[in-house]
Order: C-alpha cells, then sequence, then structure tokens
C-alpha cells in the first residue's frame, strides 16, 4: 500500500481510501449489513486506513456500519475516519443543504454516536449550503477543531472561490471532489487550486460508479432506486459509448501492463498531479482482491496520452456528475 499525509496534519493515511456510499444502501438497492462489515474489515487488513463515510449514505445507516466494524476491529488510533455534514434528508425523500452552525453541531453528535468515537478525523462539508454563509460554517468547523472533537477540516465539491472563502476563516485541509477518467473538470480550476494552496484531494467515484470495474455489459440493469438508473451516463446512447472506451482502455491495460481497467483506472487517477487518496467504492470483500495491483507501478506521459486518446475516441457525448447535486435551497422542502 503506498500511503501520504494530508496536509497539514500527522494524519498518515492509505492512498486509497475505502468509500462507503453503496454500502449505505439507499441508492444502491439496499445493503447486506454483514457483507459491508466484511468489507470493511477487509480493506483495513489490506492496508486501507482511510474509511470514508457521511450521514446522508442510508440516513445513517453507513455510519453504524464503520462504527460497528471498527469496533470489531479495534486499534481505533491507526484509522483515519472521514465523514461529512451539511444534508438533511426529509420525509418526502427530498435532500437539501443545510451548513448552519445549529445543524453542524448536532450532526457531528449524531456522527460521534454512530460511529463510536470520540474524536473525527476528516471532517468534511459535504456539498456548500447557499442559505448560509460559508463564514460561518467555517468558523463552527474551526470550533470543533479547537475543541480536540476533529483533527482535520474538509469540504466536498467546492469551487475555488467557495474554498477560498472558507480558508480566509479556518484552516482548510481537505477537498473531496468528483473525479475519475471520465469525469475531469476539476482539472480545470478546483485541482489547481489545491495543488496551490496545499489541500490534499481526497478524489470520489474513482471508478465512476463501476462503469471502469469492466463488469458492465450493455444489457446490465439496475433494481429499484440504484442511483445509475437516473446517471446520464447509464442510459443510451451514452451507455455504450462508455462500455466501448471501457473495452478499449481494457485491452490497453492487458497489453501494456498485464492489468485491467479497474487497476489502469486507480492507478491513472493516484498518478494526477495534486490527487492524495483515491475513494474505491465497494460492498463485497472480494470487490477489494485488485488491490495489489494498483500499487507499485506508474503511468508515464506517453500512457496518459493513449489513455486519452482511447476516451476521447469512444466517448463522443461526455456528461460529468452533475446529477448527483443535492437541492440547492431548503425554500420548498
Amino acid at each position: 500500500m503506498e500511503y501520504t499525509t494530508i496536509d497539514g496534519t500527522n494524519l498518515k493515511v492509505s492512498r486509497i481510501g475505502l468509500g462507503t456510499w453503496s454500502i449505505g444502501g439507499l441508492g444502491w438497492g439496499g445493503t447486506d449489513q454483514q457483507q459491508a462489515i466484511k468489507t470493511i474489515h477487509a480493506a483495513l487488513y489490506r492496508g486501507v486506513n482511510l474509511i470514508d463515510t457521511a450521514p446522508i449514505y442510508g440516513h445513517g445507516l453507513s455510519e453504524e456500519l464503520v462504527g460497528r466494524a471498527l469496533s470489531e476491529y479495534g486499534r481505533r488510533a491507526e484509522i483515519v475516519i472521514a465523514t461529512k455534514a451539511g444534508l438533511e434528508w426529509h420525509e418526502d425523500g427530498s435532500i437539501t443543504r443545510n451548513s448552519s452552525r445549529q445543524q453542524l453541531v448536532r450532526e457531528l453528535e449524531d456522527s460521534l454516536r454512530r460511529l463510536k468515537t470520540d474524536y473525527i478525523d476528516v471532517y468534511q462539508i459535504h456539498w456548500p449550503d447557499l442559505e448560509t454563509p460559508i463564514e460561518e460554517t467555517a468558523e463552527t468547523l474551526k470550533l470543533f477543531y479547537e475543541q480536540g472533537k476533529i483533527l482535520a477540516v474538509g469540504v466536498s465539491n467546492f469551487s475555488p472561490e467557495q474554498m477560498h472563502r472558507f480558508r480566509a476563516v479556518a484552516p482548510l485541509n481537505t477537498n473531496q471532489p468528483p473525479y475519475n477518467l471520465f469525469e475531469r473538470e476539476i482539472e480545470n480550476d478546483t485541482l489547481p487550486y489545491c495543488r496551490e494552496h496545499q489541500i490534499s484531494v481526497l478524489a470520489y467515484g474513482a471508478l465512476c460508479r463501476g462503469l471502469l470495474s469492466g463488469r458492465m455489459k450493455p444489457d446490465t440493469r439496475f433494481e429499484g432506486d440504484d442511483v445509475r438508473k437516473s446517471d446520464p451516463k447509464f442510459q443510451s446512447p451514452r451507455f455504450e459509448q462508455y462500455l466501448r472506451a471501457v473495452e478499449e482502455l481494457d485491452q490497453f491495460a492487458r497489453k501494456h501492463y498485464r492489468k485491467r481497467v479497474l487497476e489502469l483506472a486507480l492507478r491513472w487517477l493516484l498518478d494526477q498531479p495534486g490527487v492524495s487518496v483515491a475513494l474505491w467504492g465497494a460492498r463485497r470483500p472480494e470487490q477489494l482482491a485488485p488491490l495489489d495491483q494498483v500499487m507499485g507501478w506508474r503511468l508515464d506521459q506517453d500512457a496518459q496520452e493513449q489513455i486519452e486518446t482511447i476516451v476521447a475516441h469512444s466517448v463522443k457525448e461526455p456528461v460529468g456528475p452533475e446529477f448527483l447535486a443535492p437541492r440547492l435551497t431548503r425554500a420548498a422542502a
């Protein structure tokens, strides 16, 4: 396993972090709780020490499962827990942003209880709240930091302008944006800003919601409340375009590195300047089997250019992760 240190802290983290959105079940067609706990344990045994979660993942269930798994595992000081705050869910199923001081105080205590811990290593604002001044949010997280309840301050899905306002009030150690071979919007401004200001990037969606796993076929279907049913990437004709890119990337990986597309996609992400951690979502222990194949090699500039050509040639109608954004305001909630 490769490790790095989160900027401005003493937190040493694995460069692959376990993302736990899917084990919360909501938006992923349910979850097997025992398998989820086994998956967390499997990641820890493989050297992954960063576990990323959030209250909104399963309306608290993901945090509860992480708490149970880590309590059983022990060795809390060796584990870096990253969770988030600032999203509310409502009885009608809607989700709204709320990063007010009152909301964050309540959420932090709820997260500590569910995670069975007395501190959180990395505490992140999940989405920018346009109805609460960023300064109020930053002041609140700074207070948590000074109280010792959190060890690092983070944001997620924030623009450079929003991070700039936040940093004027409080330290900012991490930003968690969407980033993968198919979703590269942050290269325009967010990633350069984080590099310039020494903000560690924890990239989520490393496998683009499974597209880059190499397991999907044209007849793959998604059931229940699976979020991919509303993701434009999984709708025709884009789905076929992305699958064509995946196939060509897999052939490239096998020919040049004796790897598969999943391993190539994660290595590509880790090799991007400014990326500290790639968050890899898994629901079953066996999904983590390729982990060792991601470590110990690099993509040179020629390989990077060939990969870009493959994607550009296959994907004629690219689309970003915009559909994931929750409601901007609370007025209609």
